[in-house]
């Protein structure tokens, strides 16, 4: 059984106004720099697209560009796109806007995911699942398809009805994410004090 890395970046970044997976926190596109973070937790990393990008980015990483029968479910576009595209693998899925997301955290969250479970993700301390930050086995493909197949689009919801694995991170910095550019900006500028010796 492998375990395929997923870097989802096909959101529409509507309220940030530019692409977020083109962010740099870390000298690097936000989109690379994730990837890198999965690179050593997973037998391989794949980018999960939408058709804009896939014809714009210039990575060392592979593209998946979501199939059309899939397209205008958000997300879930992508990850069922993968269950189609690479099937029989488990896959760790990360978003791009949690400029605060590291190796060790995921490292630590697969750790304690129960590989019985179909999926797990981070659990916020509001009650909800970070679907982005999330482990969906190979078991879970199915089911989110039929998800899909009867209406729904919502992860979240994907997640609650598969009693999925809650984890609740070291930090809980790493499910801050990034929706409008003030944020960005102040997290840049929080990031480089931090790491300004």
């Amino acid at each position: 059984m492998s375990l395929y890395g997923l870097v989802i970046c096909g959101g529409e970044s509507t309220r940030m106004g530019t692409d977020k997976s083109l962010l740099v926190y870390y000298k690097k596109p936000q989109h690379e720099h994730v990837a890198d973070l999965l690179a050593s937790l997973c037998e391989r990393v794949i980018l999960c697209c939408n058709t804009e990008q896939y014809k714009t980015f210039r990575t060392s990483y592979p593209k998946l560009s979501d199939l059309p029968k899939y397209g205008g479910a958000g997300p879930m576009s992508g990850l069922l796109t993968a269950f189609e595209t690479f099937p029989g693998n488990d896959f760790l899925v990360a978003g791009c806007d949690y400029p605060y997301l590291t190796t060790d955290e995921l490292a630590n969250f697969l750790h304690n995911t129960d590989k019985d479970l179909p999926a797990a993700a981070f659990y916020n301390a509001s009650g909800f699942y970070e679907p982005l930050l999330g482990w969906y086995s190979r078991s879970a493909g199915n089911a989110l398809r039929e998800t899909f197949e009867n209406g729904s689009r919502s992860l979240q919801h994907f997640l609650i009805a598969e009693n999925a694995g809650k984890y609740r991170p070291l930090s809980e910095k790493t499910m801050l994410s990034v929706d409008t550019t003030a944020d960005f900006q102040a997290i840049k500028r929080a990031l480089e004090a931090e790491n300004d010796f």
